[in-house]
């Protein structure tokens, strides 16, 4: 099936569940991207600087370019949205196009979020229904109950900042946690430097953007930092306790059993019901369902729910679809409020 045909398939699936079709812009300012996720970032989009000297780029991620949207039209009520286009955006996988084929559909601006999370994976598995394939899994993970985790765990503030800020960059993760566990960071000199370079940036203009943060919200972190004791005891233990949190992986209906009995185990005060997902049963039609504690790793804005879902077509497992929450994504691109936002979007690539 070629990749337009499967998309048009697609397409009226989500239609026929009430979402409404809109264009997307291709180009966008590049300080949406950059400031958002830093410099480094930067080396994977296709950047330019127009006739005004403004820097603009393709856009990278369909679903920022649909909340700057959401955001520059100045919208307030709750929207069924969906689109179709192409990402643009370079990978250090030479394999990987650097052309994403999409199909999108979102849910902004509504306060219903778990009823909204359940229709956004109810409508990614009526669209499933268009592919032709003999197994799969949907795997279903959750920001928000690591980012809880962590708030509980006996540990300085500067600590709990770093890992839930950096949960999603999975290498770089892996080394906290062995800063962590020896306490790298406990050296006083250290604690010197950013003194230093606390006072320099209190002379600096506070309403400036450095990798997607003001400069005051920069020194808010550094000065909790600079208070913060240096206790060296907790590291080791702590670490242990997260790589045993992130080893969590059962059938869906498990889910709350499993992380309620790890809770209980280290006298962590967390409970999660496990109505508190958004699928219950095990198998759904040709899918089995799981819950991964270390899942929802791929971009930095999730926040609360995420689910990929691989298929088996012929001897290849293909990740053919990925969608979560990201209440905070308006908000870190400009807007004075949060905006409650889930959504999902079907990979075409592969139908190429």
């Amino acid at each position: 099936m070629k990749s337009k045909n499967l998309s048009n398939k697609i397409l009226r699936s989500v239609q026929s569940k009430g979402f409404k079709y809109i264009e997307l812009p291709s180009v966008i300012e590049t300080n949406h991207i950059v400031q958002r996720s830093g410099e480094s970032f930067r080396k994977f989009i296709f950047s330019f600087t127009d006739q005004t000297g403004n820097e603009l780029c393709l856009r990278p991620d369909l679903t920022i370019a649909s909340c700057l949207r959401y955001l520059e039209n100045n919208l307030k009520s709750k929207e069924k949205i969906f689109y179709s286009g192409q990402a643009y955006r370079k990978s250090q996988n030479k394999k990987d196009s650097i052309i994403r084929n999409q199909v999108g559909f979102e849910i902004i601006g509504s306060k219903d979020e778990k009823n909204d999370d359940k229709e956004i994976i109810n409508t990614s598995l009526k669209s499933l229904k268009n592919l032709k394939y003999s197994t799969g899994s949907l795997t279903i993970g959750n920001a928000e109950i690591f980012n809880l985790l962590i708030s509980k765990l006996d540990i300085p503030k500067r600590w709990k900042l770093r890992l839930t800020r950096h949960f999603w960059r999975e290498d770089y993760f892996s080394d906290l946690l062995k800063r962590l566990e020896t306490n790298s960071d406990v050296d006083p000199t250290i604690v010197e430097v950013d003194k230093r370079r606390y006072l320099k940036m209190l002379k600096d203009n506070q309403s400036s953007i450095v990798a997607g943060r003001t400069l005051k919200e920069i020194l808010e972190r550094f000065d909790k930092k600079i208070k913060d004791p240096r206790r060296a005891s907790k590291g080791s233990n702590t670490s242990k306790i997260i790589k045993e949190f992130l080893k969590i992986k059962c059938p869906i209906n498990k889910a709350a059993k499993e992380l309620n009995k790890f809770f209980k185990k280290h006298k962590i005060n967390l409970f999660v019901d496990q109505k508190y997902f958004p699928v219950s049963k095990n198998k759904i039609s040709k899918l089995n369902v799981v819950f991964s504690s270390a899942f929802g790793r791929q971009l930095e804005y999730y926040t609360g729910i995420v689910f990929k879902i691989d298929i088996k077509l012929k001897s290849k497992i293909i990740n053919c679809c990925n969608g979560g929450r990201y209440d905070k994504l308006i908000s870190d691109l400009g807007s004075k409020k949060q905006t409650p936002a889930v959504g999902a979007a079907f990979n075409l690539n592969y139908q190429s």
